[in-house]
């Protein structure tokens, strides 16, 4: 499991990804190992992130050169979002140096609360210098976080945050400003339902910290703006972030809701399942269906309709943020405190925020016929 596997050779014009150590490496090898970080990063999010200023680091290494041992654990194994996310990792370490770095990618089968905490506590007996982890509850680790810390091991919040325990982590890497994500979500979606009609939400899990950010502020959306006075949610569903779950949670749905008008689906597991089941059944003309999506996983069913549009991020920005992140602390005796600053290579300034947040993007992006051919290739 801890062995060393060859990475295959891709073109110049993409970054390649070399041996690198690690648990449990992704299923499924996809076109998003190559990354794409020159040529479509996408400069007009990352504005809000950065600050004109630059923090001058001391130049000295913080702490003696060695491997810096980088865990990054999951929801769960198996989610090709998670393994998109993954390949940032990768990308980071090939331009530092994989010589600089172990890297474990390992984590639960299953989205559990504490189904998470054995892969920390690997992390810990491996003597890891950090831990990027996507909690799949917003306590159930405090326990195991604070050991960590005491230990010396950095606990990094990767693609959310734990609401309410931000004092047993280290600092949060969010993919982008999810204050706007209730709203940037509605406004695609009030417009492919004519702004009226029944619709239904199909959720990861329902103890999932970002998951519930986002229905939360649906929600909010749907009840403090007019246009949507003729919409009305009726009923939250949780597929767990498993693909057959979610189709079945997709088809329990349609039983009890004849009616219905249109799904978000906020997760990238529950939005190509309930698409393919929507058209399964032929319902692609009855049925709007948006969310939150991979381009790579979502293409079949934007080409034929079934999906108009829907939204995401850029998921290796994260991990390759989070390498670029641990290497100025071990190297360059950077703090990671309020104001501060760091470089993230290609990606350019980040500056820490008064919560301890990072934030990759500022907005979402929509994914539609005119572009997601050319996103599919890369995640």
């Amino acid at each position: 499991m801890n062995g060393k596997a060859p990475f295959r050779v891709i073109p110049e014009r993409l970054l390649f990804c070399p041996k690198i150590r690690y648990t449990n490496f992704m299923k499924r090898i996809m076109s998003i190992l190559s990354f794409l970080l020159g040529a479509v990063i996408v400069l007009g999010g990352l504005g809000g992130c950065r600050k004109n200023s630059r923090t001058v680091l001391n130049g000295e290494v913080a702490e003696k050169p060695g491997k810096i041992i980088i865990y990054f654990i999951p929801k769960n194994l198996g989610n090709p979002y998670f393994d998109a996310l993954s390949s940032g990792f990768y990308n980071a370490i090939a331009q530092l140096g994989e010589d600089n770095f172990q890297y474990y990618y390992t984590g639960p089968d299953t989205a559990e609360a504490t189904s998470q905490i054995p892969y920390v506590e690997e992390a810990l007996r491996n003597k890891a210098d950090a831990v990027f982890i996507a909690a799949n509850s917003n306590d159930a680790l405090n326990g195991i976080f604070d050991r960590a810390r005491q230990q010396g091991t950095r606990i990094y919040i990767i693609n959310q945050d734990i609401p309410g325990s931000e004092s047993h982590r280290n600092a949060a890497i969010l993919p982008v400003n999810f204050d706007t994500i209730g709203n940037s979500l509605m406004e695609q979606f009030g417009k492919l339902m004519d702004y009226e009609g029944k619709f239904a939400i199909l959720s990861a899990t329902d103890d999932a910290p970002d998951q519930n950010t986002w229905i939360s502020l649906i929600r909010q959306e749907l009840a403090a703006d007019p246009q949507y006075s003729r919409m009305e949610l009726v009923e939250v569903a949780y597929g767990d972030d498993q693909y057959e779950k979610s189709v079945a949670e997709t088809e329990a749905l349609l039983a009890r809701h004849s009616d219905l008008k249109g799904l978000i689906a906020p997760t990238a597991v529950g939005l190509p399942a309930a698409a393919a089941l929507i058209r399964e059944k032929g319902l692609s003309e009855k049925i709007r269906i948006t969310g939150l999506g991979l381009p790579s996983e979502m293409l079949e069913f934007v080409l034929d309709g079934t999906c108009e549009r829907f939204q995401l991020w850029n998921p290796p920005y994260e991990g390759y943020l989070g390498v670029y992140l641990i290497w100025a602390e071990k190297r360059a005796g950077f703090v990671p405190v309020p104001g501060a600053v760091f470089t993230a290579g290609r990606l350019g300034e980040y500056t820490i925020l008064p919560n301890g947040q990072i934030l990759t993007l500022q907005t979402p992006m929509v994914y539609d016929l005119s572009n997601i051919r050319e996103y599919a290739i890369l995640f």
